[in-house]
């Protein structure tokens, strides 16, 4: 019995864990996205990774290549959380977008984790459901 509790603790405590991790990450994208609804380039660098902001240097390049390529994430008009999964080690956060227009865009968040907390490491932008070759 005592091996039984161990175990179903250990589930629950793996569990709770996940869910914090998941929530952090949810509350990061969040962040960073109401950031650029408010064009704070500066507060949206912040969380994204080291690496990223290497490749851009600044707030402004980065908020450019947002504005750009990434206009929906720029100015969302409803965002919603999707599964987070782990895929060849990396953790990836699955976001659907609605624009201003109504069209819905998927996007993948890779996220890394740093004593920081949890940074953005790169955003995919996917294949929306419905959408045909």
């Amino acid at each position: 019995m005592r091996h039984l509790f161990i175990a179903v603790f250990l589930s629950l405590g793996l569990a709770v864990s996940a869910q914090a991790q998941s929530d952090e990450i949810e509350a990061n994208i969040r962040a960073q996205i109401e950031a650029f609804k408010a064009d704070d380039f500066v507060t949206a660098f912040t969380f994204a990774s080291p690496s990223i902001r290497d490749i851009f240097r600044t707030p402004d390049n980065f908020g450019a290549m947002v504005r750009n390529g990434y206009p929906m994430v720029w100015r969302p008009a409803e965002v919603e959380f999707l599964e987070l999964r782990e895929i060849s080690g990396a953790l990836w956060q699955k976001v659907r977008i609605t624009d201003a227009d109504g069209a819905v865009h998927v996007l993948d968040y890779q996220m890394v984790n740093l004593e920081s907390g949890w940074k953005i490491n790169g955003v995919q932008i996917l294949e929306a459901p419905g959408v045909a070759a």
